[in-house]
C-alpha cells in the first residue's frame, strides 16, 4: 500500500497526515443525492494519534455531479444547534461514507430546511414566552391577594354533626 501525506495548513503550521489513496470507482458507487441521511468518517488528528470522527445528518446539496472535485452538504442538529459541513466526495481525510436512509424527495437542493427549522424554532419560542408571561401574571395576581390579606388568619374549627353525618334510608315504593 502507498502512504499519501496531506498538507494541512492550521495557525500557520504544515502538518502533514498519512492518507491512503480513495479508491475512486467505490465513491463514484455511492451515488448521493440530497435527502440522503449518511454518516461520515473523517480522520482527525490529535497529540500524533489518528482517530475516526463521525458526522451523521441529512444532504443538502451534492455539487460537481461524480467529478473529482465533487462535494456534498451535510446538516445536523447538534445540542439545539444547526452544523453544516461540505465534504469533498474524493478526499482522503474521509475513511468511509456510510448511506443510513434515502428518502424520496422532490428538490436538488434542500437549502429550505435552514428556513424551515429557524420558523419552527421561532413559533415555539414564541408559545414558550407567551406561557411564561402567564405564568407571570398569575403570580403577580397571588403575591396581591397575599397582601391584601390579614396577617393573623383565624382557625376555623369544624365538629362533625351527628345528625348530618347519618346516611337516610331509602324507602322502596311500589309502583
Amino acid at each position: 500500500m502507498i502512504e499519501y501525506t496531506s498538507l494541512i495548513r492550521t495557525n500557520m503550521t504544515i502538518s502533514t497526515l498519512p492518507f491512503a489513496p480513495q479508491n475512486v470507482m467505490n465513491r463514484k458507487e455511492l451515488k448521493l443525492r440530497a435527502g440522503d441521511t449518511v454518516r461520515v468518517y473523517t480522520k482527525i488528528e490529535e497529540k500524533g494519534k489518528i482517530r475516526l470522527q463521525m458526522f451523521e445528518g441529512l444532504i443538502l446539496a451534492t455539487k460537481h455531479g461524480a467529478e473529482t472535485g465533487a462535494t456534498f452538504t451535510v446538516r445536523k442538529i447538534s445540542h439545539g444547534v444547526g452544523v453544516e459541513r461540505v465534504f469533498p466526495l474524493y478526499s482522503p481525510a474521509i475513511e468511509k461514507i456510510e448511506i443510513i436512509k434515502r428518502s424520496q424527495v422532490r428538490r436538488a437542493k434542500l437549502y429550505y430546511l435552514r428556513n424551515k427549522v429557524a420558523r419552527d424554532i421561532r413559533r415555539k419560542m414564541r408559545n414558550f414566552i407567551e406561557f411564561f408571561a402567564s405564568t407571570e401574571d398569575l403570580q403577580k395576581a397571588r403575591d396581591a391577594a397575599i397582601a391584601e390579606t390579614p396577617d393573623v388568619i383565624p382557625e376555623l374549627k369544624i365538629e362533625a354533626n351527628p345528625e348530618t353525618t347519618e346516611i337516610p334510608a331509602t324507602e322502596n315504593k311500589e309502583a
